[in-house]
């Protein structure tokens, strides 16, 4: 480990002990540790670590900036059309009680996350469950918290949930039907379904005391469903293109997507309700409300971390780990059992602070030797086994923290403009038991079945 590697841990660090600590300057403390970085790379403070503003530019998903302005913006019209209060009257009428009813929007949430974007699927599954808790006279704070962390989990449940399904599918050659069924065995579909439900018992025990009986006489009235429509519409489309691959991932001249398609789409399906609302009430109004309905904050902090771990990730600490695992699967004696067990616990530690794209990326081909080398020293061992390892922990590692996984930021967005500020203690209250339930789960399942 160089000069570089230990400066770059500790600004890492530092930045993420102060945003658990002050959640109120979150952003500032991510801008400011993505300047820092900047900084060092542009003036050369250190030999061969380059890093320019173009270069963070760059580093920032700009994919999931416009899939959270747009969204936004859409959801602003629909809570205005009163649609999610009517959805909160439809599932009271549904529900028997309470923790029924915040256990179902949870697995609402996950099913819709394993096809569209965690982020994306929080932004609109959230606006149903603040206008629920308001109903019922609760705190919307564990409902949404739920939500965010149920949508991380269902990101392993197909190809096309999460980035890292995508790079897992192109390593392992896997493709849509392998994650339901794979060489003839369950697929990842189940495993991560399976987990679904544990945490839905741990939800149903956390709400035990929320047991009461919710009644409504009237239902609220929605006049205008266009918004509905356009959020629908996002959704339906979202999935659609989720079929057609990256040009990263697309075979040699298959039709490819530009990286920015979900966003585009999310920021058109706004623009159209825009100007459908322009259009009907001749007036700018409803514009000026919808772009100050954006969450700036959210978007500023999500900026300033993905340039953070792009800082971190040129700096070789990514790198640096991925190594340190292999090197401690290496001296497991050859146990399969332990090295799998720390490729998946190691990589749920490490996700709930660093970002599980770079981190996958990095540590795919570390387990493809850590395979190899298991295999070489005679033990039978599918790479498959640790692939999915991998994929688990470092899926739902991002559970554990608040700052952990972009679907939490976001939810925790929400609920900072409907006034409640989250510590990370109350985060991880949920969090923490979710997580360790869906990942115990996967955990003896997936070595159940490959192993």
């Amino acid at each position: 480990m160089n000069t570089l590697n230990v400066v770059s841990l500790i600004i890492f660090a530092a930045t993420y002990i102060l945003m658990l600590s002050f959640q109120k300057i979150r952003p500032y403390v991510a801008i400011a540790s993505a300047f820092i970085f900047v900084v060092l790379g542009s003036v050369s403070v250190f030999d061969g670590f380059s890093y320019t503003v173009c270069d963070a530019l760059r580093e920032i998903d700009w994919n999931v900036i416009m899939m959270i302005a747009g969204t936004m913006g859409t959801v602003f019209l629909f809570i205005e059309s009163k649609m999610p209060q009517l959805m909160s009257d439809m599932l009271i009428s549904k529900m028997p009680n309470i923790k029924w009813a915040v256990v179902a929007l949870s697995l609402f949430a996950g099913i819709i996350s394993a096809f569209v974007d965690n982020v994306a699927t929080v932004l609109m599954v959230a606006p149903v469950a603040v206008a629920f808790c308001k109903k019922v006279n609760i705190s919307p704070v564990p409902s949404i918290i739920c939500i965010a962390v149920s949508s991380n989990l269902q990101g392993a449940a197909t190809l096309v949930g999460d980035t890292t399904s995508i790079l897992l599918g192109k390593a392992a050659n896997l493709d849509f039907a392998d994650f339901f069924v794979d060489t003839g065995r369950v697929g990842m579909f189940f495993v991560v379904e399976a987990g679904a439900l544990a945490s839905a018992l741990i939800i149903l025990w956390m709400f035990r005391k929320d047991d009461k009986e919710i009644n409504i006489e009237d239902r609220t009235e929605v006049k205008d469903k266009v918004p509905t429509v356009l959020l629908v519409a996002t959704v339906l489309t979202l999935i659609a293109v989720s079929f057609i691959p990256y040009k990263s991932n697309a075979a040699e001249g298959q039709f490819y997507k530009p990286d920015v398609t979900n966003g585009l789409i999310c920021i058109s399906y706004f623009i159209i309700g825009l100007i459908r609302e322009v259009i009907k009430t001749k007036k700018l109004d409803i514009v000026k409300a919808a772009f100050k309905e954006i969450d700036y904050y959210t978007i500023s902090l999500l900026a300033g971390l993905f340039i953070v771990i792009g800082g971190v990730t040129r700096a070789g600490v990514i790198e640096l780990i991925g190594e340190a695992i292999a090197k401690i699967g290496g001296n497991s004696g050859g146990s399969v059992f332990l090295v799998y067990t720390i490729i998946l616990w190691m990589s749920v530690l490490l996700s709930a602070f660093i970002d599980n794209i770079p981190y996958t990326a990095t540590m795919l081909p570390v387990v493809a030797v850590i395979a190899a080398s298991l295999s070489a020293a005679g033990n039978i061992v599918d790479p498959k086994l640790l692939y999915y390892g991998l994929l688990c922990g470092a899926t739902l590692g991002g559970n554990l923290t608040p700052i952990g996984a972009s679907a939490n930021i976001a939810g925790i967005g929400i609920l900072r403009r409907e006034g409640y500020e989250v510590k990370a203690r109350t985060f991880m209250k949920y969090g923490v038991p979710f997580t360790l339930a869906a990942v115990v789960t996967g955990y003896i399942l997936i070595w159940v079945i490959w192993m």
